[in-house]
């Protein structure tokens, strides 16, 4: 039998929203907490049994809390929600970076960190934002990562990541230290090109005016190679920030190496050694 009966989410926009109509599909109580706009429409779409604007009130009751703001939201909540839990509530969050998160439930939580934080992040999302865009089966197929040792989990730790699992979803587990240098390269690297090809094409695009080369022009014209380079381009800064504070040193380190590689390509266009990177990209994309 379940012991997970009630849980509250905190920051019910698209990871948070989806979260809650996965949950509820699974016959589990989701408390939802955010402005009282959102909660209307997130209970409007079915994804909450209730909605608590005040996050401390949302939390009573419930055997999970579950933090899926932005992640310096994330950060503050752990400050402010953690020490009212009860000790057998388990505090979890769905940040994109994990050092800091970390941190700050050690600050606060002490020795029993281990047993009373489950870091987690699913690998899934839209380019869009907002309880408009959730989705029931975003996490199907996905990967969650969990970061935490495996000897410091308690039954209940246990029985969400089992839940997540029954989502669809894959679970690994990671060091904080392993997780933030890998989505440095995999999420957020991508994230930053997207958003350098997105604003250079948008230059051009201004500065072609004259010639009548248009936005439109270079849309249509890319075709599907230029959607897909710039689809996450419409990201929002405002959740890209934090990411950016809390994993700056990765991510300098991988722009750093994929300027380095792109100088090398612009300087051996007429060279045999284009054909090299070409080969050595292809690599990357072969089953082992």
């Amino acid at each position: 039998m379940s012991a997970i009966k009630q849980v509250t989410i905190v920051g019910t926009g698209l990871i948070g929203g989806s979260l809650a109509m996965a949950l509820r599909h699974h016959g589990i109580r989701v408390i939802g907490s955010d402005k009282q706009r959102v909660l209307a429409k997130a209970d409007e779409m079915g994804a909450i049994d209730v909605g608590i604007e005040n996050p401390a009130r949302a939390c009573v009751g419930s055997d999970i809390v579950i933090l899926a703001t932005n992640v310096g939201g994330i950060i503050d909540s752990i400050e402010n929600l953690g020490p009212m839990l009860p000790r057998n509530v388990l505090l979890t969050d769905v940040g994109s970076t994990k050092v800091e998160i970390l941190k700050r439930a050690s600050s606060v939580f002490g020795s029993s960190a281990g047993s009373r934080f489950l870091g987690g992040h699913p690998m899934s999302g839209k380019e869009h934002s907002g309880i408009d865009n959730a989705d029931r089966a975003l996490f199907h197929g996905a990967t969650w990562i969990f970061t935490v040792d495996g000897d410091q989990l308690t039954d209940l730790a246990h029985e969400y990541i089992t839940l997540i699992a029954s989502l669809g979803a894959h679970i690994i587990h990671l060091s904080a230290q392993q997780h933030d240098r890998l989505v440095a390269w995999t999420s957020h690297l991508p994230q930053m090109v997207s958003t350098a090809f997105a604003a250079v094409l948008q230059d051009e695009a201004e500065l072609e005016q004259e010639a009548h080369i248009t936005r439109a022009q270079m849309q249509e014209v890319g075709g599907r190679a230029l959607r897909e380079m710039t689809r996450i381009a419409s990201s929002p800064y405002s959740m890209w920030r934090d990411i950016a504070l809390t994993n700056a040193v990765n991510i300098e380190d991988a722009l750093l190496k994929l300027e380095q590689r792109l100088t090398h390509i612009r300087e051996n266009l007429r060279t045999p050694e284009l054909r090299a990177e070409f080969e050595r990209a292809a690599r990357f994309k072969k089953r082992d």
